[in-house]
């Protein structure tokens, strides 16, 4: 069983999968930073501060108004629609920057000029012999 196991483990397609999910991994925390470090900033000057991630509505008396989020969820039931409003945003900025490196990724592989293909041997010899008789005088 261990001998299968091992197999199992270091087939490519596994091994593949695990560098996939490290290097997306690496990458995602990337894009993360990106967002919250630099877009979302900008995003907030533009709108001149504003924060959605505080907009809530109480669904309980005991809420008192005007406290952060975080702190109402404390005191009771909240409907937190600034909250999703945020995470929606961060989402279509994630997204879209991922579009951006797939695309420039995608342009890079096409851009590459493809090596012509070896012609066999076989073929080689056919075209050499083709061109011996076509250019020997006929009779």
């Amino acid at each position: 069983m261990l001998e299968e196991f091992k197999k199992f483990a270091l087939r490519g397609n596994v091994v593949d999968l695990a560098v996939g999910v490290i290097i997306g991994a690496a990458f995602g925390a990337i894009v993360n930073s990106a967002v919250q470090d630099i877009f979302m900033p900008v995003i907030g000057a533009v709108t001149g501060g504003l924060d959605f991630s505080n907009y809530y509505i109480p669904l309980s008396s005991k809420v008192q108004a005007g406290l952060p989020y975080v702190d109402a969820k404390k005191q009771g039931a909240v409907i937190g629609y600034g909250q999703f409003l945020t995470l929606t945003l961060n989402f279509v900025i994630v997204a879209f920057v991922l579009f951006l490196v797939i695309r420039a990724m995608n342009r890079l592989q096409h851009a590459q000029p493809k090596e012509p293909e070896a012609v066999p041997a076989d073929v080689k010899l056919l075209s050499e012999i083709r061109d011996l008789l076509a250019a020997k005088p006929r009779v």
